[in-house]
C-alpha cells in the first residue's frame, strides 16, 4: 500500500524521528545543549514579557502549527494561485515526543553591512552657494547604534547617520492648520555650542496630523523573514511581538496579509479584515525560523498580494521585517532596489524594519525603504516597536507629501561657509530640485523632519578655508543684503502629481543670542553622532559637554531625551578604556 506524502504525514514523520533521537540521546544530551546555549547567550535579548506574551498566545491556540517560508505555501489559501490549506491536524497528532532543544542560529563572525559615508565637506559660499537634498524621515541608525552601545560595543563610523539621530526626536513644531498645507516650516538660528564663531541653522518640517482613527482604509502586507538567521530571541520572537503591537490598532475596514520567505516565499494569511485580531495574531504566532533567505521572491509575492487587495484612495503598504541577510535568489542590492523601485509607481509603499545583530544588513534595509517611497526603522526592543508602530502609526503608514526636496541658496555677502550635517546619501544635484522625475523622500502624517546647517558668517572669523587672493568683490542690492539664505521646498501632494513650490528668505535678524531647548536637543543629537564618528567638527567639545547640552535640552513625554543622555554616558564609559590603553610614544 502506498502512502501519500502530504504535508501532515511529513510533519508527523519528522516529529517521530526527532522524538526517537531525543530518547536515544537521553536527557544528559539535552542538558549539554541547554548549557551551551546559556553560555553563548547574547548580551541583549528580547524582553521576557514579550516572549511570555507569545507563549501565552500559543497556549491559547494549541491547534496552530508552526509555519516557515518553506511550508507556507501548504498553509496558504487559494489566493494568488497558491495551494489550498490542508485540514488542521488534531492536537494529539502532533503531540509526540519533542525534539531536543536547539541552539539559536549564530553567524560564525560579525558580517553586519553598512554603506560607506563620506561626511559632508565645508563649502565656501562664493564658490558653491546652493545646497540641495532630499528629506529623510528614517530613524534606524539611532536605534541600531543604541543596541550596540547597550551591548557594550562602540559602533563603526558608517553605522552612524547624523540625520537619523536628529530625526529620532520630536521637536514640537506647530503643525499646519489644515490638510490643504501638508506641512509647516520652522527655522531657528543660534551660535553653535561647540564653536561660538559659527552659527547653527535649523530647518524643520511638521506634517499635518491625522489621528489614527481617521487614517483611510489600509491594505497592509506583513512581509516577514523566517529564514534560519532569524532564529534568535532578538529577531523572530521580537518581530512577532512588534507586529502584535500594531494588530490591536487595526479596524474592520483595514486588510492585513502575511507573506513569509525563507528558501522560498509563501502566503501565510490572505487579505483578512483588520478587526480579526485573534486570527492575525494566531498566524503570527505560528511562524518559526529555518532555511536560507530568498528575499527577492518574498518581495515579489508581497507586492502581488498588495496589488490584489489594493485600496483606491487608501493606504497600500508592504512592511518588510528582516535582518537583511538575503543569500539565495535575487541577492544583489542593485537588483533588489530596481525591483522595489519598479513597484513604487503602482502606489504601494515599502517600510523596512530591521532586527538583530551579527549579520544585520543595514545598507540594504535602509536603501530599500528609501527607493520604495517609504521609511526605515530598526527595532531593538518592544518599546521601539511601540514607538514606530503605535505612537507614530499615522506617520509610519500614511504619506501626506511625496518627493519632498529642500534647496538652500546662501548669500555670500553674509555667509562665508556652510556645512550640511548629515543627509550624505540624500544629496541631489542643483538641477534635480526642479525635475519632478527625480525621486525624493516622503513625509508622513505628523512627521517631524529636521535639517541642521553649520554656518560661518562673514566677519566673525573661524572660517575653515583661506580666502581666495583673486576673488572678485561682490555687492548685493540692499533689500537682499540682510538675507542669510533663501529656502525653497518642493513636494507632490500625491504620486504622479506636479510639484508645489514653497519658499521664504531667512534673515540675519533671526539669529538668537543662545540656542533654545529645541535647537539644543537637535545640536546634542547631531554632536553625539559626530563624536561617535570621531568628532572631526567638535573641537574640544567632548561627550561630557554633549551630555550637559542634552540634559538641558527640550524634554519629551516619552523620555527619549533622557535616553539620549544615558547613551552619551554609555559611550563615555566605553571610550574611557580605549583612551587609557593608547600607547605612549616616547620623544
Amino acid at each position: 500500500m502506498s502512502i501519500r506524502r502530504t504535508p501532515l504525514v511529513l510533519a508527523i514523520a519528522a516529529t517521530l524521528v526527532f522524538g526517537l533521537t531525543a530518547c536515544a540521546d537521553g536527557l544528559a544530551s539535552q542538558r549539554e545543549v541547554a548549557s551551551a546555549a546559556e553560555h553563548d547567550k547574547p548580551a541583549r535579548v528580547a524582553e521576557p514579557k514579550a516572549l511570555e506574551t507569545i507563549a501565552a498566545r500559543r497556549e491559547a491556540s494549541p491547534e496552530a502549527a508552526t509555519v516557515t517560508g518553506a511550508a507556507a505555501q501548504d498553509a496558504a489559501g487559494a489566493s494568488i494561485g497558491l495551494a489550498a490549506p490542508a485540514p488542521a491536524a488534531p492536537p494529539s497528532a502532533l503531540a509526540l515526543a519533542p525534539p531536543p532543544p536547539a541552539q539559536a542560529w549564530r553567524s560564525p563572525e560579525n558580517t553586519e553591512r553598512y554603506a560607506a559615508i563620506d561626511a559632508n565637506p565645508v563649502h565656501v559660499t562664493a564658490e558653491n552657494p546652493v545646497s540641495t537634498f532630499s528629506i529623510d524621515v528614517d530613524t534606524g541608525s539611532y536605534a541600531n547604534v543604541r543596541r550596540m552601545l547597550e551591548s557594550g560595543v562602540l559602533p563603526p563610523a558608517d553605522a552612524v547617520r547624523a540625520e537619523e539621530f536628529i530625526n529620532y526626536f520630536d521637536y514640537g513644531y506647530l503643525p499646519p492648520r489644515s490638510a490643504g498645507t501638508p506641512f509647516s516650516v520652522t527655522t531657528e538660528l543660534a551660535p553653535a555650542p561647540w564653536n561660538a564663531q559659527r552659527t547653527l541653522m535649523l530647518v524643520g518640517l511638521k506634517g499635518f496630523e491625522v489621528p489614527a482613527a481617521e487614517i483611510p482604509a489600509s491594505n497592509l502586507v506583513f512581509l516577514i523573514d523566517t529564514s534560519g538567521s532569524m532564529d534568535d530571541p532578538r529577531k523572530l520572537p521580537l518581530l512577532v511581538e512588534a507586529f502584535g503591537q500594531l494588530v490591536p490598532q487595526l479596524r474592520a475596514r483595514d486588510r492585513v496579509s502575511i507573506v513569509v520567505y525563507a528558501g522560498s516565499a509563501g502566503l501565510v494569511l490572505p487579505p483578512t479584515p483588520g478587526d480579526r485580531h485573534h486570527e492575525i495574531l494566531a498566524a503570527l504566532d505560528r511562524l518559526s525560523a529555518g532555511g536560507s533567505t530568498n528575499g527577492g521572491d518574498g518581495i515579489a509575492l508581497a507586492y502581488a498580494v498588495a496589488r490584489e487587495a489594493f485600496v483606491e484612495g487608501g493606504v497600500n503598504r508592504v512592511i518588510l521585517a528582516t535582518d537583511g541577510d538575503f543569500n539565495v535568489g535575487t541577492t544583489s542590492q542593485d537588483a533588489l532596489e530596481t525591483l522595489v523601485a519598479a513597484q513604487r509607481r503602482s502606489g504601494i509603499a515599502l517600510t523596512t524594519l530591521g532586527f538583530g545583530d551579527g549579520n544585520y544588513n543595514d545598507a540594504l534595509a535602509e536603501q530599500l525603504g528609501d527607493v520604495g517611497n517609504g521609511n526605515h526603522a530598526y527595532i531593538d526592543s518592544v518599546q521601539e516597536a511601540r514607538k514606530v508602530l503605535v505612537e507614530e502609526m499615522s506617520s509610519t503608514l500614511l504619506t501626506i507629501a511625496h518627493d519632498v526636496k529642500v534647496q538652500v541658496e546662501f548669500n555670500p555677502a553674509q555667509v562665508a561657509e556652510y556645512r550640511l550635517i548629515g543627509y550624505e546619501n540624500r544629496l541631489l544635484r542643483r538641477e534635480d530640485f526642479n525635475n519632478d522625475r527625480v525621486d525624493a523622500g516622503e513625509v508622513g502624517a505628523g512627521h517631524d523632519v529636521t535639517a541642521l546647517y553649520e554656518l560661518t558668517l562673514v566677519g566673525q572669523g573661524g572660517a575653515a578655508s583661506d580666502p581666495l587672493r583673486y576673488a572678485p568683490a561682490r555687492t548685493l542690492p540692499a533689500a537682499k543684503g540682510e538675507e542669510l539664505a533663501f529656502l525653497k521646498l518642493r513636494y507632490k501632494p500625491s504620486v504622479g502629481a506636479d510639484s508645489v513650490l514653497v519658499q521664504r528668505p531667512i534673515r540675519r535678524g533671526e539669529i538668537a543670542a543662545h540656542a533654545g531647548p529645541r535647537l539644543s536637543l537637535a545640536a546634542a543629537a547631531a554632536g553625539f553622532a559626530d563624536a561617535l564618528r570621531g568628532g572631526a567638527h567638535l573641537g574640544d567639545f567632548g561627550l561630557a559637554d554633549l551630555r550637559a547640552l542634552a540634559r538641558d535640552a527640550q524634554d519629551d513625554a516619552f523620555g527619549y531625551r533622557e535616553g539620549l543622555v544615558a547613551l552619551i554616558d554609555r559611550a563615555q564609559a566605553l571610550q574611557a578604556p580605549a583612551v587609557a590603553q593608547r600607547p605612549v610614544i616616547a620623544d
